[in-house]
């Protein structure tokens, strides 16, 4: 847990704010609860505005189910938008790691699920009943003393390397406002620390 705050606090300062708009951090750190993880979907139209609000609450926290995907409750699913691991195989030495791309991606995830306060995501009013649902999310971190963050779960799985950018059929990126962080992970952290990936 120590280890992932480090690394939050070491990242987050190098991460440009997401394109889609600010978020009102005051707002997401009002819905923390004591002894809980709070989720809360919210769905927004064409034009950015909030048509729609769910909320959840777990003392258990929320776990992955795959390298971009974690379980809600029974009737809901959160895939996080744009990301995915590298193909295949990957080795990296410094973290002793050998095995799937699959596996190292859902452990990223794992490691950013198990602390945060607040899980807040953004998705667009058409996911609105879909079991699985496409959106972006955030976490509020507090760790007293040491750090108070809110920081996108998919700008941090990409900039540590254990995901990178997913493409489109055409082969442009899904997220563009991503870049910047897939620029810090293949400076050798994660995947891109062995040679393979980066030549797929």
């Amino acid at each position: 847990m120590r280890r992932a705050a480090v690394c939050l606090v070491a990242i987050s300062a190098s991460l440009p704010a997401h394109s889609a708009g600010p978020i009102d951090e005051a707002y997401i750190r009002s819905l923390a609860a004591p002894g809980k993880t709070v989720l809360v979907m919210e769905y927004y139209d064409g034009e950015q505005k909030v048509t729609g609000r769910k909320g959840f609450a777990s003392a258990s926290g929320f776990r992955a189910i795959s390298a971009t995907e974690f379980r809600v409750d029974a009737n809901l699913t959160v895939h996080l938008f744009g990301i995915e691991p590298c193909k295949s195989d990957m080795v990296n030495l410094k973290e002793d790691f050998a095995g799937s791309c699959e596996d190292y991606a859902r452990q990223g995830l794992e490691t950013l699920l198990q602390s945060p306060r607040v899980i807040y995501c953004r998705a667009f009013v058409s996911e609105t009943g879909a079991q699985a649902q496409d959106a972006t999310c955030y976490g509020y971190y507090n760790y007293p003393g040491s750090l108070d963050s809110i920081d996108m779960l998919e700008e941090q799985l990409v900039s540590l390397g254990t995901h990178r950018i997913a493409t489109r059929p055409d082969g442009t990126p899904a997220r563009a406002d991503l870049n910047e962080a897939e620029v810090i992970g293949r400076k050798g952290y994660g995947m891109w620390a062995d040679p393979r990936v980066a030549g797929q």
